[in-house]
């Protein structure tokens, strides 16, 4: 008589043979770059966080340090130790680097100006001198809505928190945005000049549930780490010999002048406790069965996953390519091999409807402004 096996689900279930993850990766990476992109190497945006770190040592590894640029790019809000941390991991894996210094190119568009008018709408004696951030409240045991307020703090010190209004809200997000575009612009001219691609360093988790800005951060040739929760990312930061001052340091979007972390600022919960509530969504697991390993309550691991559902939904805009009235299928044939490149659906030419995504979009705004799912998918640079 044979019985069946039932698997306990424990934090272990996010353990790797980092080894054999590297050396997977690795080879793909040689694969993608040199053969089916025809690049002679790669960028990759370094920010002395632990997902560009690893990426960047896996680039290493694949490609050899003659054929990986680390890129710097500090504008006025970042944080010293991003540019020390940067430099740190480029001396340990012995790489090139260039430091791009973007705030002249933010101030020349309008970004700070543009952000800092939009909070004064809510706080009128917001100046320049002031520091700020944008914040959520508790998303696990608070409103089922929760909607960001701005906090301010004076040269003096003093903190003022105010909830932020739709169209502030807006203001502040898409002046933001102009970070992460203006990073990827940079980076696509190094990418440019010496024929390479450029690797993005998103997470699984963060790939999931959108936390990127589109044609921002979220743009890239290839994303060897999107499969991996940053719990995994970590293990293979410790293997790969990533400097431990980068592997201590907590996440953060490294965005705003006032330190943010990513909880307050996007998911309910530590990355560690995020993961596997995701692994376990992904594995249609029941919230009894998670409560314990995460430390909540049944309900809480419950509303958990309804934050991840409603945030894939909402954030699936970000994924989408370019939605064409007809389908070119000499070209698409081509281009849509790709193991994460999203189908196009054809359409015909006669009755040309805007996609479902951009049809809704105008009124989708005010959902997710009052759910805050789209929530700053939007604005940060993380430090990852």
């Amino acid at each position: 008589m044979s019985t069946a096996t039932t698997t306990v689900f424990s934090a272990d279930v996010l353990n790797i043979d980092a080894a054999s993850v590297s050396a997977s990766i690795e080879s793909q990476i040689r694969d993608i770059v040199l053969q089916r992109l025809h690049r002679k190497g790669v960028v990759v945006a370094i920010s002395g966080g632990i997902d560009s770190s690893v990426v960047a040592a896996l680039c290493l590894k694949a490609l050899g340090s003659a054929r990986v640029l680390g890129l710097m790019l500090p504008e006025a809000d970042s944080s010293p130790d991003s540019l020390h941390l940067a430099h740190l991991l480029a001396q340990s894996l012995g790489i090139r680097t260039h430091v791009e210094d973007i705030a002249g190119i933010l101030t020349a568009a309008g970004c700070y100006q543009r952000r800092d008018a939009a909070i004064r709408t809510v706080i009128p004696q917001y100046t320049a001198a002031y520091k700020c951030k944008i914040q959520l409240p508790d998303q696990l045991n608070g409103s089922l809505y929760p909607i960001f307020s701005v906090v301010v703090q004076s040269p003096l010190g003093e903190r003022t928190k105010v909830r932020l209004t739709l169209d502030s809200y807006l203001g502040v997000i898409a002046a933001t945005n102009f970070k992460q575009r203006t990073r990827k612009m940079m980076e696509y001219y190094y990418a440019d000049r010496f024929h390479y691609a450029v690797a993005g360093t998103p997470n699984r988790l963060e790939f999931d549930q959108g936390f990127f800005v589109k044609n921002g951060d979220g743009a890239a040739d290839l994303k060897p780490i999107a499969h991996l929760y940053k719990t995994q990312v970590y293990q293979l930061a410790a293997y790969l010999g990533i400097p431990e001052e980068i592997q201590k340091r907590s996440p953060t979007t490294d965005t705003y002048s006032l330190d943010q972390s990513q909880e307050e600022f996007y998911f309910p919960l530590p990355y560690a406790r995020m993961d596997l509530c995701l692994y376990a969504r992904n594995h249609h697991l029941q919230p009894e069965e998670v409560a314990p390993v995460v430390g909540l309550t049944a309900q809480q691991v419950a509303r958990v996953f309804r934050v991840i559902d409603a945030t894939r939904s909402a954030t699936r805009y970000l994924h989408r390519p370019p939605v064409l009235c007809e389908n070119v299928s000499e070209v698409l044939q081509d281009v849509s091999g790709g193991r994460h490149a999203p189908a196009v659906e054809p359409r015909r030419a006669a009755n040309c409807p805007p996609s479902s995504a951009t049809e809704s979009r105008a009124s989708k705004t005010r959902e997710d402004f009052g759910s805050s799912r789209l929530k700053v998918r939007l604005s940060r640079k993380r430090s990852v």
